[in-house]
């Protein structure tokens, strides 16, 4: 009934118990090994399909306001080769901040006023929703981050996107004008463009 109901993708328990089903259940079907705890409160039938970036979903379930960044959004966007070890999600300043057990996960303030700029709806391979920022966006947050990301990585995440086809690097300009940090950014795109 549960997999039926929710489509094979990650729910919250309260999400269930809305729909009529009694938490005890879910909580007996999860000790019987049917279902998948994700995250504090977010499940997932055993049996559904993988989907890649189902971690991303499970956050998402659990902290729909929130936002990948940083690393993680390096990565998804193969804008780097690092495999972070935890998921960096974002949040605004001022807002709830999320307890978060598994998975791994670094969390982050970002300013409440530039939050939704380049904020992005994706979807997993399954069709999971859950939100990251563009990849214009965490490229000029790593540049500004450097002592979060790494400057090496924030320089090579740079490279690799000035080397994309769909580069642009105006785009790129006018969003760290609007996060600050656009002279940083001009400065090493005319060092790469060179």
């Amino acid at each position: 009934m549960i997999k039926e109901r929710f489509d094979n993708r990650p729910f919250r328990v309260r999400e269930a118990v809305d729909a009529g089903i009694p938490r005890h259940a879910i909580y007996r079907l999860r000790d019987q090994g049917s279902l998948l705890m994700l995250s504090r409160g977010v499940m997932q039938a055993v049996d559904s399909d993988p989907a890649m970036n189902t971690e991303f979903a499970a956050l998402a379930a659990r902290a729909p306001n929130a936002t990948i960044c940083l690393n993680s959004g390096l990565s998804y966007w193969e804008l780097s080769d690092e495999l972070p070890a935890t998921i960096h999600l974002a949040v605004p300043r001022g807002a709830h901040w999320p307890k978060i057990d598994t998975p791994a996960t670094t969390l982050h303030r970002f300013a409440a006023e530039t939050f939704e700029l380049e904020r992005l709806g994706e979807e997993t391979d399954a069709g999971e929703p859950f939100w990251i920022y563009s990849a214009a966006r965490c490229v000029v947050d790593a540049m500004r981050l450097p002592h979060v990301v790494g400057r090496d990585l924030a320089l090579a995440a740079l490279a690799r996107y000035a080397r994309r086809p769909d580069a642009d690097p105006l785009r790129l300009t006018a969003v760290a004008r609007q996060l600050g940090g656009e002279r940083g950014i001009r400065e090493a795109l005319e060092l790469l463009l060179a």
